[in-house]
């Protein structure tokens, strides 16, 4: 019998899978609520134990999504309560939140994000369902030069998720394609850049790669300005938001849930860039503009819907094409992969038993963060005044563990705190991190799905102009870094604009 999402939900539903979701929903919470930590480390130092306690590929990504659909939430408790955004994320969310809670209300500022992110993620998961099969239909056309000309598009990316300086994200980018290249060449076998390292023969290990970027990169930016974190705890009273000002404001939640879809699903956008949209279409949209940033509910439901909607839209590039919306997909997709699993086209068409709970498990995730959001705040707020001192060490350890837990190699740890090395230069002398995620993931698909298109016969450079699909990806590659190019020099502005 045919899988249906019926089917899904009797899967994501199963105790094992269930009990493994709602821990990674409430591990997500903790996660994004404490300031440095964000979804894509949370995923990151979590994929690993996913693999070792050998979980199948429905309980793994169940665990997985639970973490990331919490820690885009959880992101706004500090963000609110102590004007510190716990993700980041959650920084277009503190120009209202923060000033409710100044004025006393906390629990209804708290309450407005856990119903906005709510709907946000179910409108998400709606669109994400019903475009994803289409999509993946299409993509099955898809050969080797389609698929390079697919990683182009996806590496173009990079000059919009750069910020305001594109040359250094274009540096960051190529280094990270230079990373990929190190290990055994996909089509001859011949090792290349190891340096006699047998540990680079299967190339530069992407999780602790990740792990170094993104969790050991911000220890070292704790330690270097001895930040501390203590703040006196809010009240919390009236955590569930009043019916009527809810419906007074569904349309913009629908609108900014429908805009963040959309931005989530382009490759390297991410929650980050549509919490601002949302923020700005909320501002834009009000009748009373010169309130945004007194504390309105406007300018937490705007970004909140906004930033959840995007993570159903990143799922929708990942699934049915095989890119990563954000740099947790990209994870993902790796865990995927090492699932046996390769997301694209052959996906739905082989592995709908896995297609289906995935969407599922996206569904339950965003109910049981409701339910533990509204449950959980008021304690979660204490644990964001925890000294970095103290929180620092931690840190260090899990990110250690998550980078040897995965093929118990002391290597794989060197490579970790490398790439934090690294990370924190790039961060210091302010070079995106977000191009190399993008050059590690799609620089082995463009290398290896070039040299065998050119290697099948009657093959040549004038094909990947001729094939309308491939001509057509890579016109959208040449727009994106045009428009990338254009949007960063008015970056600075739309930012201000936001605040």
């Amino acid at each position: 019998m045919e899988p249906s999402i019926f089917q899904g939900f009797q899967v994501a539903l199963e105790f094992g899978n269930f009990l493994v979701l709602f821990i990674g929903v409430t591990l997500g919470i903790l996660i994004g609520a404490l300031p440095g930590l964000t979804a894509t480390m949370g995923v990151a130092l979590l994929l690993p134990f996913t693999i070792g306690a050998q979980m199948s590929a429905a309980a793994s990504m169940s665990m997985l999504i639970g973490i990331y659909i919490g820690a885009i939430f959880g992101g706004s408790i500090p963000a609110v309560l102590i004007r510190t955004p716990g993700t980041p994320a959650s920084a277009a969310t503190l120009m209202d939140g923060f000033p409710m809670c100044q004025a006393g209300n906390a629990g209804e500022a708290l309450g407005l994000v856990t119903f906005g992110s709510f709907c946000g993620g179910m409108i998400s998961c709606a669109i994400m369902i019903f475009l994803s099969p289409v999509i993946s239909h299409f993509a099955e056309r898809f050969s080797y030069a389609e698929y390079f000309a697919l990683a182009v598009f996806g590496l173009s990316m990079i000059a919009s998720i750069s910020g305001g300086n594109v040359l250094k994200g274009m540096i960051s980018g190529i280094f990270g394609l230079l990373l990929a290249t190190v290990g055994f060449d996909p089509v001859s076998g011949v090792p290349r850049y190891t340096f006699g390292m047998p540990g680079l023969l299967d190339g530069v290990s992407f999780i602790p790669a990740l792990i170094g970027l993104f969790a050991f990169s911000q220890v070292f930016m704790d330690i270097s300005i001895l930040t501390q974190g203590k703040f006196e705890q809010p009240a919390l009273k009236n955590m569930i938001p009043r019916i009527g000002g809810m419906l007074k404001h569904w349309f913009l939640i629908v609108r900014t849930a429908l805009m963040g879809t959309f931005v989530g699903s382009l490759p390297g956008a991410g929650c980050d860039i549509a919490a601002f949209i949302g923020l700005n279409e909320a501002k834009r949209s009000s009748r009373h503009p010169e309130k945004f940033g007194t504390g309105i509910p406007e300018g937490i439901l705007g970004p909140e819907a906004c930033k959840s909607g995007a993570t159903g839209g990143a799922m929708i590039p990942m699934l049915t094409l095989g890119i990563p919306g954000d740099a947790v997909t990209a994870i993902m997709l790796g865990a995927l992969t090492i699932q046996g699993l390769q997301p694209g086209p052959l996906l739905f068409k082989d592995h709908l038993d896995v297609v289906y709970p995935f969407f599922a498990s996206m569904i339950l995730a965003n109910i049981v963060m409701i339910f533990v959001g509204f449950v959980s705040a008021k304690y979660i707020a204490k644990i964001v005044s925890i000294d970095k001192k103290i929180l620092l060490p931690v840190i260090c350890v899990l990110s250690v563990i998550g980078a040897y837990a995965m093929r118990q190699s002391l290597f794989d740890v060197a490579v970790a705190i490398v790439m934090g090395v690294v990370g924190f230069a790039m961060r210091k002398w302010d070079y995106p991190a977000a191009p190399i995620v993008l050059a590690l993931i799609l620089g082995p698909m463009a290398e290896s799905n070039l040299r065998r298109a050119l290697l099948l016969p009657d093959a040549s450079v004038m094909m990947f102009f001729t094939r309308p699909i491939t001509a057509v990806l890579l016109l959208f590659a040449i727009g994106t870094v045009i428009f990338g190019l254009r949007s960063s020099m008015k970056s600075g502005t739309a930012v201000s604009d936001a605040r």
